[in-house]
């Protein structure tokens, strides 16, 4: 279980929840056990002289057990409120914790795993390892008490069927040692094939139009199909193997019970002990039932949760290469220069960049040309700083990049993807994205600039239009210019246009150019393209080979 030490923190932060979520789990289980040597009083007493009439004395017997009975549920009523309340404070600081390691980790982290993936780690992995913390820690923690409480209670009534009854749980404790590890192994194996169905899902419903155009929703199905029967198949084998605890559990239970009739039977019989004593060691045995049954069920629960927070490390153990130094507020004025700059991707290490070298003073503009794999959206992506170069540097300002504040570079930046992401939200707030608390007026200016106020305007419900996921409901045309709006929202210092104008028809790239000529001063402009008339308008053009060259604008 070394994967659940990582959360041990956790329970030193919230140690007076579960300080009083123990001190409710010894009150609960002292009276379900104290009220029970009443249960035998109860039936000696009405067994005496052979009166089975009315008997004050079983009457208070009975208030003691009633009493006793609800002090119990009040009792596990608060172990509950503690431990489980807990429990799902750390499931909530855990997610952000992940989520807020997932916003840090870099492009190439992205690149090397499935969204699906992501997904099932931050909710099903999560929701195991809440399993953990809440019910997990409880019941076994109930299970001590009661055991001990038990155990005293037993010797006092008598040493030798207390020791008789308690003799197989270390046999049932090696049986759950034994199985255990077979359902960690099978935990993992099932959890990798349920991230394999996220991953499938969000892939399919993410390419719908695509799955639609080529009429494929049979094949989606069938591979949907196998991937849940697959899952299925491993599920119920861990189901199975789950199902031993119990079987094995219901055995040493009914070893249990013909134990006390036979050993309690002959005490009877040689008058050493009473039908009322008998009767009690029932009722402890049967209160032991349930928290024995549970151990199979707990055991499952915490391995389960070790294979998920393992999963989980495996991530928040992963460093970004892209490393923030510098946490100062300062002016960036749009300066950039490349000095032989190359690039390797990791994941493939196919070489993007090599040697290259250009400058672009404040306020120009530089047009980056050439064929698909020149390394032309490598090089947005350098100056956003989401990679580092594998050699050479990049002076903003004449410093290099690395040793920027990045949040605070990154403000000054707008950047306009080759591939034009919108939110599931609406065309307003999808615009006004880049800024805080961003003004009805201020968007509409910024819609105008991009030449997109006029499609907005002839919509239903203009600007609170929702644009459905990645902007399914509108064109490709409009999603590219209301991603031009949201970058230029900023008062950017530096414009990225990483292809982003391909969508568009002539005249509307040169009102949008125009357009940023006469509304953003003094910004440096980034303009990747295909297109001759894109470059144009700009002060330097370079022109990347397959293989980038050395190149000086």
């Amino acid at each position: 279980m070394k994967a659940l030490k990582t959360l041990n923190p956790y329970f030193w932060k919230h140690k007076i929840f579960l300080f009083w979520g123990v001190l409710f789990i010894i009150a609960s289980n002292f009276f379900n056990i104290y009220k029970v040597q009443f249960v035998g009083k109860s039936v000696d007493e009405l067994t005496k002289n052979g009166n089975l009439g009315f008997n004050q004395q079983v009457l208070i017997y009975v208030a003691i057990i009633v009493g006793c009975s609800l002090l119990t549920g009040f009792f596990t009523f608060m172990m509950r409120q503690t431990i489980i309340v807990a429990s799902r404070r750390i499931e909530y600081e855990l997610k952000n914790k992940i989520y807020r390691h997932y916003q840090d980790l870099s492009l190439t982290d992205y690149k090397l795993t499935t969204i699906g993936d992501l997904m099932n780690r931050l909710s099903e992995d999560v929701v195991a390892v809440r399993m953990y913390l809440g019910p997990g820690v409880m019941y076994v923690a109930n299970l001590i008490v009661l055991v001990l409480i038990t155990a005293i209670y037993m010797i006092k009534t008598d040493v030798s069927m207390t020791l008789w009854t308690l003799l197989p749980l270390p046999i049932l404790s090696y049986a759950i040692y034994k199985v255990s590890s077979i359902i960690n192994q099978k935990s993992k194996i099932m959890q990798k094939s349920q991230s394999a169905i996220s991953t499938f899902v969000q892939d399919s419903f993410s390419g719908i139009r695509v799955v639609k155009f080529f009429a494929r929703e049979k094949y989606i199905k069938k591979n949907y199909g196998a991937k849940v029967t697959d899952y299925q198949n491993k599920a119920l084998d861990l189901a199975k193997t789950e199902a031993y605890f119990f079987t094995i559990i219901l055995f040493v239970i009914g070893l249990l019970n013909v134990a006390i009739i036979w050993i309690g039977g002959e005490k009877y019989i040689a008058g050493e002990l009473s039908i009322g004593k008998i009767a009690d060691f029932f009722m402890y045995i049967n209160t032991l039932i349930f928290p024995f049954s549970m151990v199979g069920w707990v055991t499952s629960v915490n391995q389960r949760a070790e294979a998920s927070m393992q999963r989980i490390n495996e991530f928040m153990d992963k460093k970004s290469e892209i490393i923030n130094t510098n946490f100062d507020t300062y002016e960036i004025k749009g300066d950039i220069e490349f000095r032989n700059v190359s690039y390797v991707y990791p994941n493939t290490g196919i070489k993007a960049l090599e040697n290259v070298s250009f400058k672009v003073n404040t306020g120009e503009s530089l047009a980056i040309m050439g064929k698909t794999g020149s390394g032309k959206s490598t090089i947005a992506l350098l100056l956003c700083r989401l990679i580092d170069p594998t050699d050479g540097e990049i002076l903003v300002d004449g410093k290099n990049l690395r040793e920027h504040n990045l949040e605070n570079y990154r403000n000054f930046i707008g950047y306009i993807p080759q591939e034009s992401y919108l939110f599931s939200d609406s065309i307003e707030n999808n615009i006004g994205f880049a800024i805080d608390n961003p003004t009805h007026e201020k968007v509409v200016e910024y819609a105008k600039i991009a030449d997109v106020d006029k499609n907005i305007v002839e919509f239903k419900d203009k600007y609170n239009t929702m644009v459905g996921e990645r902007g399914v409901m509108l064109s490709g045309g409009q999603k590219q210019r209301i991603c031009i709006a949201r970058a230029l929202i900023k008062k950017p210092k530096i414009i990225i246009f990483d292809d982003s104008l391909s969508a568009l028809d002539t005249e509307t790239e040169q009102n949008i150019l125009e357009n940023i000529d006469g509304k953003i001063i003094n910004a440096t402009s980034i303009i990747i393209t295909h297109r001759e008339s894109s470059a144009q308008r700009a002060d330097k053009i370079i022109n990347l080979t397959e293989i980038a060259n050395s190149t000086t604008a």
